[in-house]
Formats: C-alpha cells, sequence, structure tokens
C-alpha cells in the first residue's frame, strides 16, 4: 500500500493554495478551467491551472484548451510526468527517519493519539508511517482518504494532457523531483508536524472539500477555488514554502522563456495560478502582461 502512494504522491501536486481576488467574466463566457496567456512579439505561453486527481469519468478538456495546446511546441509541467518511478524512489528515500526514530515519538500526547485515531478510521495499522518524516507522513495520509473516495491521478490533468499532446511534443519541467521534496524536507521539523497535525485534522472533509474544489475548477472559477484552498493551508511558513517562493521562481522562468521564440504550454497546479502572490501576480511585478482565455 505505502509503494502504491509514493508513486501517487509523485503524480500529485506537492501544494495548492491561493487567496481571492475579484475577477469578472466577460459576456458570453464559456464555463470551463481557467487558461491565461502570455506572450510577445514571437513567443507565446499559455498558462493552465491543473487538479492533479480527478474521478475517471470527469470532463473537463473543453476547445480552448485543445486550441491551446495543439498550437503548443513544447509542454511543460510542474515535474517530469514521465519519469514517476524515480520520483517514488527518491521521495522513499529522502523521507526516511534516520535509524532509531520514530514518527509517533515526535509528537505530543494529544496530536499523537489524534493521528493513530485517524489512521485506524482509514483502516491503516498505526504503525505504517513510523519511519517517515513527518512531511512525508502529512502527504500520504492527505491522498488516502481521495484514493478511497473514487480520484485517481491517472485520471489527472497532467496525465490527460501528456497523453493528448502525443510523443512528438517536446517536453518539459520547472523543478526537479529532488527541489520538490526539499521543499518539506528542508523545513524545521516543527513546522512539519504542524503541516502533518493540520493533515489529520483535515480528513474527516478530505473528500467533501475536494469535491468542492474541483466544482469551482471545472466551471473556471478561479477565485472560489482559491478561497476553498487558502482555507486549507493557514500555516505562513509552509504558505511561503509551497506557493510564494516557487511562484517567483515560476514567473523568472516564464520571462525569460520570452526571449525564446515558439509556443509553451504550461500546466500547474490550479491553486498556483489565483490570487495574491501567483504566478500570474509575480508577472505583473515584472511588467509582464497576463490575459485570460475565456472563449
Amino acid at each position: 500500500m505505502l509503494k502504491r502512494l509514493l508513486g501517487t504522491l509523485a503524480a500529485s501536486s506537492l501544494a495548492l493554495s491561493g487567496c481571492a481576488t475579484v475577477e469578472t467574466p466577460p459576456k458570453g463566457a464559456i464555463p470551463g478551467p481557467a487558461l491565461w496567456q502570455v506572450s510577445d512579439s514571437d513567443t507565446t505561453i499559455y498558462l493552465f491551472g491543473t487538479v492533479h486527481a480527478l474521478p475517471r469519468d470527469k470532463q473537463w478538456y473543453d476547445a480552448r484548451i485543445e486550441r491551446a495546446l495543439n498550437a503548443s511546441d513544447e509542454l511543460v509541467t510542474e515535474l517530469d510526468i514521465s519519469d514517476l518511478a524515480r520520483s517514488s524512489e527518491a521521495l522513499q528515500e529522502v523521507g526516511r527517519l534516520p535509524e532509531g526514530q520514530n514518527l509517533r515519538s515526535m509528537m505530543t500526547t494529544e496530536n499523537r493519539l489524534e493521528y493513530e485515531a485517524a489512521l485506524v478510521a482509514l483502516g491503516v495499522p498505526v504503525e505504517t508511517l513510523d519511519n517517515y518524516e513527518p512531511w512525508l507522513a502529512a502527504m500520504t495520509l492527505s491522498l488516502l482518504p481521495l484514493l478511497r473516495s473514487g480520484y485517481d491521478t491517472q485520471s489527472g490533468v497532467e496525465v490527460s494532457l501528456g497523453e493528448r499532446a502525443g510523443e512528438d511534443k517536446k517536453r518539459g519541467a520547472l523543478e526537479t523531483i529532488e527541489e520538490q521534496i526539499h521543499i518539506f524536507d528542508g523545513m524545521p521539523l516543527e513546522a512539519q508536524l504542524s503541516f502533518l497535525d493540520q493533515t489529520v485534522e483535515q480528513i474527516p472533509q478530505a473528500s467533501s472539500g475536494l469535491d468542492a474544489m474541483v466544482a469551482e475548477w471545472v466551471k473556471g472559477d478561479a477565485v472560489g477555488l482559491a478561497a476553498l484552498m487558502n482555507s486549507q493551508l493557514s500555516d505562513p511558513v509552509l504558505k511561503d514554502r509551497l506557493l510564494t517562493e516557487r511562484n517567483a521562481h515560476w514567473a523568472d522562468w516564464i520571462k525569460q522563456r520570452l526571449d525564446q521564440p515558439g509556443t509553451v504550454f504550461i500546466a500547474v497546479g490550479a491553486g498556483h495560478l489565483a490570487g495574491k502572490d501567483s504566478v500570474q501576480d509575480q508577472l505583473r511585478k515584472r511588467r509582464v502582461k497576463v490575459t485570460r482565455i475565456w472563449h
């Protein structure tokens, strides 16, 4: 079970969140997942917010997305989705505690009892994650209730886009698995334990919460989606590491990519493309215009 979960983690987003801003669709706008464009005289870059795990029957691929993907020379995702096996191995190697350490012994008595109760409710032995660092235990626990509710990373947007793009389109990634892991592994232990405790508290509402997020995403309500996601990430240390810093790096990447001709389709977690300090916000700070594609 744990090996399967680590593979799923490698295919899924490590962070989603955002803050709401006012957004009014123009008359005649067609509902659908939000899509943006950055361009100059010889370069076009599409920005598409994704959901990394979806129910198998969820329909979201529309004519706007198809036109943008078909017109692009390159598909860029957060991670290289063609090498998930190596990503899974890296997660397990880096996220393992040193010999002699135990995850539950790091917790307060209250948090440990809540954690063990959550595992029992999920039908998982309480010792299952004892050998893993708090950040990896938190990520694993966040996925379990979703997988049991019919969500699947193989039905996620990145996997689908990769299949639709075919083998001839160039592929790229904004981060390596080592860089993404360091976001969590480099956090102080106190912040990791806080992340784990927040995850445990959210488990009872995990499935219904993701259902609500997917509903906002499918109809293209980036503001509503951001508000829901933001409610789940209250720790400022986590928010800076998972969102603000990464969004700034990605904005720098996009601005530099405008110096090269061509068309690029970038697909990243939808929470990175909404609200204050989003990728678009970071691009505007760099005097790069971002336009939403509504039709």
